[in-house]
């Protein structure tokens, strides 16, 4: 068996990607396109995404449309998805905080529905994009493995991300519907577009091309495991194909850490921002001084290996920010529920 084998498998193909038009969802929809799918699917109602983030290819056909519409479920499963990337989530901890209602209806009530209508559609794998920053909860030993959950979770989207993966468990056993649990760390790369409720590499690198200090909440020597939006899709191409994925579930990562004050002082230095860094107090949600996942079971089960190291994909990110400028600052959204310094300092942009 070629080690191409899981690429050429996309071939022909008709696939649908939720969240087709996030920061995964637009590199993961670039992907199956050139990889030759006959079509590629991508449903998204762009409450925090862009339009322009989906690749403009023609065997790609964007639907925009919540996954909670009846209707556009209707549409998209028309079409005979062989696959389905569920990647479409109401984004992330602070967010759900802020409207724990719409969390439960987009992460909870939205996994239902695509499980339901890819079980009724007869669909060959179903991957649903579940996080390891969240259900593994703050008591749970370093390196993270999947053997280790935790009741003990700290947000609303903590607890329906691993509600999505309780779903996507019944319908495994009671349907038999080929169901993969990938379960992404920090991801980080282009495509994504900064604002209020969006990852803290985004947002760093947006501050720091306008010449602003970058706020950390905490100390500083919290780290995460940073993984390359490259990675994760590769992981997410090797999850569709190898049957040994499916009815698992495995950490999607990078396997090292970082410290967020290297973070932010590394993102100056490439930016030349001299502004240095401010410090305000860490969010009641973040339980986690540390973040470091175990990549075994994802090589073992799909033969997963992250290539990009953290420098590299720092100097991608911050080459599509720069290439990309004017659209992004467009987007950019910051707002209310933010804390009190990084709400000063988005004001300023």
């Amino acid at each position: 068996m070629s080690s191409n084998d899981y690429l050429n498998s996309y071939h022909g193909k008709t696939i649908l990607v939720t969240g087709g038009a996030g920061a995964i969802g637009s590199n993961l929809v670039r992907a199956l396109g050139e990889l030759g799918a006959r079509l590629v699917l991508v449903l998204d109602d762009l409450s925090s995404a862009e339009r322009w983030n989906v690749p403009g290819l023609s065997n790609v056909l964007f639907i925009e449309g919540s996954i909670l519409d009846e209707v556009e479920l209707k549409r998209v499963f028309f079409e005979g998805p062989e696959i389905v990337y569920h990647l479409a989530a109401l984004f992330a901890n602070q967010n759900s905080i802020d409207h724990p209602e719409t969390d439960l209806l987009v992460n909870g009530l939205g996994t239902l529905k695509l499980l339901q209508y890819s079980q009724l559609a007869g669909v060959k794998r179903f991957i649903y994009a579940s996080s390891g920053c969240s259900i593994y909860g703050s008591s749970a030993p370093l390196p993270l493995t999947e053997e280790f959950m935790s009741l003990h979770l700290s947000s609303p989207y903590q607890i329906t991300k691993m509600l999505g993966e309780l779903y996507g468990n019944f319908f495994q056993h009671h349907y038999d519907l080929p169901v993969v649990k990938a379960r992404f760390f920090n991801s980080y790369g282009p495509g994504e577009v900064p604002g209020q409720y969006r990852n803290v590499i985004p947002n760093f690198i947006y501050w720091a091309l306008q010449g602003q200090p970058l706020p950390i909440t905490g100390t500083g020597d919290e780290t995460r495991d940073f993984t390359f939006v490259g990675d994760i899709v590769d992981g997410l191409l090797r999850a569709g194909y190898f049957e040994a994925a499916v009815g698992q579930e495995f950490n999607l990562a990078s396997g090292q850490e970082t410290r967020i004050i290297d973070l932010a002082e590394m993102i100056n230095a490439q930016v030349g921002n001299g502004a240095g860094i401010t410090f305000t107090e860490r969010r009641k949600w973040d339980t986690k001084p540390r973040l470091l996942a175990a990549v075994d079971r994802a090589q073992q089960l799909i033969g997963y290996q992250p290539h990009t190291t953290f420098e590299d994909g720092l100097k991608q990110t911050i080459a599509w920010f720069q290439d990309n400028w004017e659209r992004i600052a467009a987007a950019a959204r910051f707002g209310p529920g933010m804390s009190s310094a990084v709400r000063e300092v988005g004001a300023r942009g």
